[in-house]
């Protein structure tokens, strides 16, 4: 199965139909999935977790990136007495998601700085046994990873640890990106669709609007079909692909999503009740 589905659910007002506090159910109406990027800020609280499960339909999943003190990205002081309590804090808040059958996954996105030398490799390692009862995506920013020496090894290590291999669409252009490599390691992939920004990759501008610049891009009709070709490509190697479109901050990921469906003629069911085609006629 191709699912597809957007980086979070607050940016896209075209998918909205209700008041600010209803966007998630609008959002399943349209999608069975969603990347829930909020946790990589800040633990989930048990209450807004129940309260998103109530919100969504029965089947509809959650890819849940990892908290950024897992991920290497925290900067300043942890609010945690140690690496194991904040473990403990976060498996405890995705927890309900799995009882539920609405956790796809867990994003675990490194930064552009964690390279492939040993001590990476063991920290990966320990993060597999931290969250051992949940399934696991990787995710590399830096090419290390990915080129000639280590790609091989890259690719067994993730299989051999049953990770879930990401597959990033991205600007080519240094060694804080990687390629496309498309490549199952499980049963399971993720396609992470980041825009070909490649201006807004180099200069993503002051901390309070690089989200803006980085991520604004609008695929055209060609890219996505390429990224069709990719995307069955991954479905020969795994039985299922989730695709998800980061490109939002210029509005265009719902757009391209529902472009991107249309292309693979894929109707999803089980969606929430309030269905609106309101992109008829695609890109």
């Amino acid at each position: 199965m191709i699912k597809i589905g957007l980086t979070g659910w607050g940016d896209h007002p075209e998918l909205y139909v209700s008041s600010a506090k209803e966007r998630l159910q609008d959002y399943s109406a349209h999608f069975p999935i969603v990347e829930l990027d909020s946790s990589f800020y800040a633990i989930p609280s048990k209450k807004n977790i129940e309260k998103w499960i109530k919100e969504t339909p029965d089947n509809f999943q959650f890819v849940v990136k990892a908290y950024q003190e897992i991920t290497g990205h925290q900067r300043g002081e942890s609010q945690f007495s140690s690496k194991e309590e904040m473990f403990e804090v976060y498996r405890q808040s995705i927890a309900p998601l799995q009882e539920n059958g609405k956790l796809s996954m867990v994003l675990v996105q490194f930064p552009p700085w964690f390279r492939c030398e040993k001590g990476n490799v063991e920290y990966i390692l320990r993060v597999r046994e931290e969250l051992k009862d949940f399934e696991v995506a990787i995710e590399f920013r830096h090419q290390s990873w990915y080129s000639s020496p280590f790609k091989e090894g890259t690719i067994n290590f993730l299989k051999s640890h049953h990770f879930h291999h990401t597959v990033c669409d991205e600007p080519q252009v240094g060694e804080g990106c990687v390629p496309l490599i498309p490549i199952a390691t499980s049963e399971k992939v993720l396609v992470r669709l980041h825009g070909r920004n490649t201006y807004g990759w180099l200069n993503p501008g002051n901390n309070e609007n690089w989200r803006e610049v980085r991520y604004l891009y609008d695929y055209n009709k060609e890219e996505l079909s390429a990224i069709q070709n990719v995307s069955e490509q991954l479905h020969k190697q795994a039985e299922d692909v989730v695709v998800l479109f980061n490109n939002n901050s210029g509005g265009h990921a719902a757009k391209n999503a529902k472009a991107f469906q249309q292309m693979l003629r894929i109707d999803f069911e089980g969606l929430a009740p309030k269905q609106l085609d309101l992109f008829e006629g695609g890109i």
